[in-house]
Protein backbone atom coordinates (compact mmCIF):
# COMPACT_ATOMS: atom_id res chain seq x y z
CA UNK A 1 0.00 0.00 0.00
CA UNK A 2 2.99 2.15 1.05
CA UNK A 3 4.60 1.70 -2.42
CA UNK A 4 1.32 2.16 -4.53
CA UNK A 5 0.54 5.41 -2.75
CA UNK A 6 3.99 6.72 -3.01
CA UNK A 7 4.64 6.01 -6.59
CA UNK A 8 1.09 7.28 -7.81
CA UNK A 9 1.25 10.59 -6.05
CA UNK A 10 5.00 10.74 -7.55
CA UNK A 11 3.99 10.25 -11.06
CA UNK A 12 1.00 12.51 -11.04
CA UNK A 13 2.75 15.44 -9.22
CA UNK A 14 5.71 15.08 -11.47
CA UNK A 15 3.16 15.33 -14.36
CA UNK A 16 2.81 18.61 -16.34
CA UNK A 17 -0.66 18.39 -16.35
CA UNK A 18 -1.81 18.60 -12.51
CA UNK A 19 1.76 19.86 -11.00
CA UNK A 20 4.92 19.27 -13.03
CA UNK A 21 6.95 19.39 -9.87
CA UNK A 22 7.77 16.74 -6.80
CA UNK A 23 5.72 17.38 -3.77
CA UNK A 24 6.04 16.51 -0.26
CA UNK A 25 3.68 14.41 1.86
CA UNK A 26 3.47 11.64 4.60
CA UNK A 27 1.46 8.62 5.06
CA UNK A 28 -0.30 7.11 8.37
CA UNK A 29 -1.44 3.67 8.70
CA UNK A 30 -4.60 3.01 10.00
CA UNK A 31 -6.13 -0.72 10.11
CA UNK A 32 -9.09 -0.09 12.34
CA UNK A 33 -12.73 0.36 12.06
CA UNK A 34 -14.97 1.17 14.77
CA UNK A 35 -16.10 -2.25 15.30
CA UNK A 36 -12.43 -3.74 15.16
CA UNK A 37 -12.71 -5.37 12.08
CA UNK A 38 -9.29 -5.13 9.76
CA UNK A 39 -9.73 -1.99 7.89
CA UNK A 40 -6.06 -1.13 6.58
CA UNK A 41 -6.42 2.37 4.83
CA UNK A 42 -3.58 5.41 4.48
CA UNK A 43 -4.17 8.86 5.29
CA UNK A 44 -1.76 11.54 3.74
CA UNK A 45 -0.87 14.97 4.22
CA UNK A 46 0.25 16.81 1.00
CA UNK A 47 1.79 19.92 0.31
CA UNK A 48 -0.12 21.98 -1.64
CA UNK A 49 2.76 22.88 -4.45
CA UNK A 50 6.05 21.39 -5.34
CA UNK A 51 9.92 21.82 -6.28
CA UNK A 52 10.58 22.01 -10.17
CA UNK A 53 13.76 20.64 -11.83
CA UNK A 54 14.50 24.29 -12.27
CA UNK A 55 14.65 24.53 -8.31
CA UNK A 56 11.33 27.07 -8.27
CA UNK A 57 8.20 26.75 -5.99
CA UNK A 58 5.39 25.70 -8.10
CA UNK A 59 1.82 25.89 -5.91
CA UNK A 60 -0.78 23.30 -6.74
CA UNK A 61 -4.49 24.87 -9.04
CA UNK A 62 -6.34 26.23 -5.68
CA UNK A 63 -9.39 24.36 -7.57
CA UNK A 64 -7.61 20.96 -7.15
CA UNK A 65 -4.16 19.16 -6.59
CA UNK A 66 -5.03 16.27 -8.57
CA UNK A 67 -8.53 15.22 -9.97
CA UNK A 68 -9.92 12.08 -7.73
CA UNK A 69 -11.00 9.64 -10.31
CA UNK A 70 -7.28 9.68 -11.78
CA UNK A 71 -5.96 9.00 -8.28
CA UNK A 72 -8.20 5.96 -8.45
CA UNK A 73 -7.34 4.62 -11.49
CA UNK A 74 -3.78 5.09 -11.10
CA UNK A 75 -3.78 4.08 -7.52
CA UNK A 76 -6.03 0.56 -8.73
CA UNK A 77 -3.66 0.09 -11.95
CA UNK A 78 0.20 -0.27 -9.47
CA UNK A 79 -2.17 -1.91 -6.52
CA UNK A 80 -3.32 -4.84 -8.47
CA UNK A 81 0.36 -4.95 -10.48
CA UNK A 82 2.01 -5.27 -7.76
CA UNK A 83 -0.28 -8.21 -6.01
CA UNK A 84 0.09 -10.02 -9.30
CA UNK A 85 3.83 -9.81 -9.53
CA UNK A 86 4.54 -10.78 -5.41
CA UNK A 87 1.78 -13.51 -6.46
CA UNK A 88 3.95 -14.85 -9.07
CA UNK A 89 6.90 -14.43 -6.69
CA UNK A 90 5.22 -16.58 -4.09
CA UNK A 91 5.49 -13.22 -1.59
CA UNK A 92 1.62 -13.73 -0.23
CA UNK A 93 0.60 -15.72 2.46
CA UNK A 94 -2.96 -17.35 2.19
CA UNK A 95 -5.12 -18.43 5.26
CA UNK A 96 -8.90 -19.60 5.67
CA UNK A 97 -11.27 -18.59 3.35
CA UNK A 98 -8.12 -16.75 1.15
CA UNK A 99 -6.35 -20.47 0.53
CA UNK A 100 -8.26 -20.73 -2.53
CA UNK A 101 -5.91 -17.85 -4.17
CA UNK A 102 -2.94 -19.79 -3.94
CA UNK A 103 -4.04 -21.29 -7.46
CA UNK A 104 -3.61 -19.01 -10.28
CA UNK A 105 -6.95 -19.14 -12.11
CA UNK A 106 -9.58 -18.32 -8.91
CA UNK A 107 -6.64 -14.98 -8.08
CA UNK A 108 -6.77 -14.04 -11.81
CA UNK A 109 -10.64 -14.29 -11.70
CA UNK A 110 -10.39 -12.27 -8.15
CA UNK A 111 -8.38 -9.80 -9.87
CA UNK A 112 -10.61 -9.14 -13.04
CA UNK A 113 -13.36 -8.47 -9.98
CA UNK A 114 -11.17 -6.33 -8.59
CA UNK A 115 -10.25 -4.34 -12.06
CA UNK A 116 -13.78 -4.16 -12.82
CA UNK A 117 -14.84 -2.18 -9.50
CA UNK A 118 -14.76 2.19 -9.11
CA UNK A 119 -11.80 2.12 -6.86
CA UNK A 120 -12.40 5.12 -4.21
CA UNK A 121 -9.49 7.75 -3.04
CA UNK A 122 -10.33 10.59 -1.79
CA UNK A 123 -8.93 14.09 -1.74
CA UNK A 124 -9.79 17.50 -0.42
CA UNK A 125 -8.54 20.44 1.29
CA UNK A 126 -9.02 21.19 4.77
CA UNK A 127 -11.86 23.23 6.04
CA UNK A 128 -10.33 24.15 9.32
CA UNK A 129 -6.43 24.63 7.82
CA UNK A 130 -3.35 22.21 8.00
CA UNK A 131 -3.20 22.14 11.58
CA UNK A 132 -6.84 20.65 12.22
CA UNK A 133 -5.33 17.66 9.66
CA UNK A 134 -2.43 17.18 11.73
CA UNK A 135 -4.34 17.29 15.30
CA UNK A 136 -6.48 14.85 13.65
CA UNK A 137 -4.22 12.05 12.74
CA UNK A 138 -1.86 12.41 15.67
CA UNK A 139 -4.96 10.60 17.06
CA UNK A 140 -4.24 7.41 15.13
CA UNK A 141 -0.28 8.22 15.49
CA UNK A 142 0.54 6.01 18.70
CA UNK A 143 -2.91 5.09 19.52
CA UNK A 144 -4.14 1.20 20.18
CA UNK A 145 -7.38 0.08 18.24
CA UNK A 146 -9.71 0.68 21.43
CA UNK A 147 -9.40 2.45 23.99
CA UNK A 148 -10.81 1.48 27.84
CA UNK A 149 -13.47 4.34 27.56
CA UNK A 150 -15.29 2.19 24.49
CA UNK A 151 -15.47 -0.85 26.69
CA UNK A 152 -19.01 -0.76 28.14
CA UNK A 153 -19.01 -4.17 30.42
CA UNK A 154 -17.54 -7.49 30.55
CA UNK A 155 -17.66 -11.19 31.88
CA UNK A 156 -16.35 -14.61 31.56
CA UNK A 157 -17.38 -14.48 28.46
CA UNK A 158 -18.56 -12.12 26.47
CA UNK A 159 -17.27 -7.94 26.21
CA UNK A 160 -19.20 -5.26 24.94
CA UNK A 161 -17.93 -2.51 23.44
CA UNK A 162 -19.48 0.84 21.92
CA UNK A 163 -19.76 1.51 18.77
CA UNK A 164 -20.56 4.42 16.22
CA UNK A 165 -22.85 3.14 13.24
CA UNK A 166 -21.35 5.08 10.56
CA UNK A 167 -24.25 3.28 7.87
CA UNK A 168 -27.15 4.98 10.05
CA UNK A 169 -26.12 8.57 10.63
CA UNK A 170 -23.16 7.64 13.50
CA UNK A 171 -25.51 6.71 15.85
CA UNK A 172 -23.54 5.43 19.11
CA UNK A 173 -24.23 1.70 19.63
CA UNK A 174 -22.92 -1.30 21.69
CA UNK A 175 -21.43 -3.78 20.10
CA UNK A 176 -21.12 -8.07 21.81
CA UNK A 177 -17.99 -10.26 21.06
CA UNK A 178 -17.29 -13.44 22.54
CA UNK A 179 -14.04 -12.76 24.97
CA UNK A 180 -11.79 -14.69 22.11
CA UNK A 181 -13.51 -13.16 19.03
CA UNK A 182 -12.73 -9.12 21.01
CA UNK A 183 -9.01 -10.79 21.55
CA UNK A 184 -8.76 -12.00 17.77
CA UNK A 185 -10.14 -8.44 16.35
CA UNK A 186 -7.45 -6.82 18.71
CA UNK A 187 -4.72 -8.47 17.97
CA UNK A 188 -4.85 -8.11 14.14
CA UNK A 189 -3.92 -4.68 14.85
CA UNK A 190 -0.37 -4.54 16.36
CA UNK A 191 2.24 -3.90 13.89
CA UNK A 192 5.41 -6.05 13.11
CA UNK A 193 8.04 -4.89 15.62
CA UNK A 194 10.14 -2.34 13.70
CA UNK A 195 7.03 -1.93 10.95
CA UNK A 196 7.35 2.36 10.53
CA UNK A 197 4.33 3.97 10.70
CA UNK A 198 4.85 7.05 9.56
CA UNK A 199 6.34 7.70 6.99
CA UNK A 200 7.42 10.63 4.96
CA UNK A 201 8.10 10.97 0.52
CA UNK A 202 9.14 14.14 -1.32
CA UNK A 203 10.64 16.76 0.05
CA UNK A 204 9.36 15.85 3.52
CA UNK A 205 11.89 12.71 3.52
CA UNK A 206 14.07 13.02 5.51
CA UNK A 207 17.01 13.34 3.55
CA UNK A 208 15.57 16.35 1.54
CA UNK A 209 14.56 18.42 4.95
CA UNK A 210 17.85 20.54 5.24
CA UNK A 211 18.18 21.04 1.76
CA UNK A 212 15.11 20.72 -0.42
CA UNK A 213 12.70 21.67 2.34
CA UNK A 214 14.63 24.13 3.50
CA UNK A 215 14.70 25.99 0.14
CA UNK A 216 11.00 25.55 -0.43
CA UNK A 217 10.41 27.22 2.82
CA UNK A 218 12.59 29.68 1.65
CA UNK A 219 11.24 30.49 -1.67
CA UNK A 220 7.49 30.65 -0.66
CA UNK A 221 8.53 32.80 2.40
CA UNK A 222 7.55 30.32 5.47
CA UNK A 223 8.73 30.48 8.55
CA UNK A 224 11.26 28.56 10.05
CA UNK A 225 11.28 25.51 12.16
CA UNK A 226 12.30 25.41 15.46
CA UNK A 227 11.30 22.06 17.48
CA UNK A 228 8.84 23.32 20.57
CA UNK A 229 11.50 21.72 23.22
CA UNK A 230 14.54 21.93 21.62
CA UNK A 231 17.18 22.41 24.00
CA UNK A 232 14.84 21.85 26.91
CA UNK A 233 15.82 19.13 29.73
CA UNK A 234 12.64 16.25 30.55
CA UNK A 235 11.92 18.37 33.86
CA UNK A 236 11.40 21.61 32.05
CA UNK A 237 9.45 19.97 29.00
CA UNK A 238 7.05 18.51 31.59
CA UNK A 239 6.40 21.78 33.41
CA UNK A 240 5.53 23.60 30.16
CA UNK A 241 2.85 20.67 29.08
CA UNK A 242 1.54 21.40 32.48
CA UNK A 243 1.67 24.96 32.64
CA UNK A 244 4.34 25.59 34.58
CA UNK A 245 6.81 27.92 35.21
CA UNK A 246 9.90 26.10 35.26
CA UNK A 247 11.65 28.90 36.71
CA UNK A 248 10.52 28.52 39.87
CA UNK A 249 10.27 25.30 42.52
CA UNK A 250 6.34 24.48 42.71
CA UNK A 251 7.22 23.26 46.45
CA UNK A 252 9.63 25.97 47.77
CA UNK A 253 9.02 28.69 45.23
CA UNK A 254 12.56 29.11 45.43
CA UNK A 255 15.34 28.30 42.75
CA UNK A 256 14.95 26.16 39.83
CA UNK A 257 13.47 22.65 38.95
CA UNK A 258 16.33 20.31 39.07
CA UNK A 259 16.57 16.81 37.33
CA UNK A 260 16.65 13.66 40.08
CA UNK A 261 19.80 12.49 38.81
CA UNK A 262 21.38 15.83 39.43
CA UNK A 263 21.10 14.71 43.35
CA UNK A 264 21.07 11.09 43.29
CA UNK A 265 23.59 10.06 40.78
CA UNK A 266 21.86 6.40 40.64
CA UNK A 267 18.84 7.22 39.33
CA UNK A 268 21.00 7.95 36.04
CA UNK A 269 20.28 6.02 32.97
Amino acid sequence: MYKTVAETLYELSGDPKYLGAQSGFFAVLHTWGQDLHFHPHIHLVVLAGGLTNLNKWRSSSKKFFIPVKVLSKKFRGKYLYYLKLYHRQNQLNFYGDSRQYQSLKPFQNLLDICYAKDWYTYTKKPFSGPLAVVKYLGRYTHRIAISNNRIVSMDENTVTIAVKDYKDDSKGKTLNLTGIEFIRRFLMHILPKGFVKIRHYGILANRNKKTKLALCRKLTGSPSYKPKFEGLTAIEILCLLMGRDVSICPACKQGKLKQASSFYPEMSP
